[in-house]
């Protein structure tokens, strides 16, 4: 399975053949992980972008990963949980062992690229060896709910798109308070409207702003993603989480997304 629909490689530098003295090896043991993005690297290797729960996103070196005899091949691969061991300095990484934990079936269709867009996200806002164990059980969860779902449609897979965006904004410190105006901190009342600065969170607007929501929305959406079947909500959170994506995206246009709008279906 290709990795790399839509992102291009991050700069990595090369792997130094000797490590500075004096800088002790880190070295980490059977740690949950998906792959998000792998890319060849040399003439037998695979350099690998990971997703792990204790160490957020880190660089890997698989030594003979493209090797036909190398068991690695079918371990390494998109949205399928692994344990994994690595070891070294700097920026890139020796995975050591790699092991498929299963229980998740291959993606394909419509939720495949769902499962692209998360990476994409994913590569665009955290930071390397930034740790968020909260956003990787979200990550799992999503990824999980998409294998379960081969035939959903486009609105049938909106809710865990929004589950993962809200956690992914929530763990990084992007989601604004939506119970208090952000100036004053006075708490936001259901018949007022209001609208949504990222930097700046909630302020009062004019019901005939643009960009004005119902306070009621976003006291519902304070407490998380709406429940299917609640359209106009699942519109107002639609919204909100493209704005402040957008935002932090600083306008860059998220391929995986692009497709999907260009093929209907978000």
């Amino acid at each position: 399975m290709r990795t790399d629909i839509g992102v291009e490689p991050e700069a990595v530098r090369t792997p130094p053949r000797a490590a500075r003295r004096g800088v002790s090896v880190e070295r980490v043991q059977d740690e949950p992980i998906y792959v998000l993005h792998s890319y060849p690297w040399k003439e037998t290797s695979l350099l690998l972008d990971v997703f792990s729960r204790r160490h957020g996103r880190v660089a890997l070196v698989a030594k003979g990963a493209k090797r036909p005899t190398s068991a690695l091949r079918a371990v390494l691969l998109g949205f399928q949980p692994c344990h994994a061991s690595w070891s070294g300095r700097g920026e890139v990484r020796t995975l050591t062992r790699a092991d498929w934990t299963g229980g998740l079936a291959p993606l394909s269709g419509l939720p495949l690229l769902c499962g692209f867009y998360f990476n994409e996200l994913l590569v665009r806002l955290l930071a390397r060896e930034d740790a968020h164990e909260g956003l990787f059980d979200a990550y799992h969860a999503g990824i999980a709910a998409l294998a379960q779902r081969p035939q959903a449609s486009s609105a049938e897979l909106e809710p865990v798109l929004r589950s993962f965006e809200f956690a992914l904004l929530r763990e990084l410190g992007f989601m604004p308070d939506l119970h208090l105006e952000g100036s004053t901190s006075e708490p936001v009342l259901p018949d007022a409207h209001y609208r949504v600065d990222p930097d700046h969170g909630v302020s009062v607007c004019a019901a005939s702003d643009a960009q004005a929501v119902r306070g009621e929305v976003l006291l519902a959406l304070r407490e998380g993603p709406p429940a299917e079947g609640d359209i106009a909500l699942a519109r107002a959170a639609k919204t909100l989480m493209r704005n402040l994506l957008h935002y932090h995206l600083s306008g860059q246009t998220l391929r995986t997304r692009q497709l999907l709008i260009d093929l209907h279906k978000l």
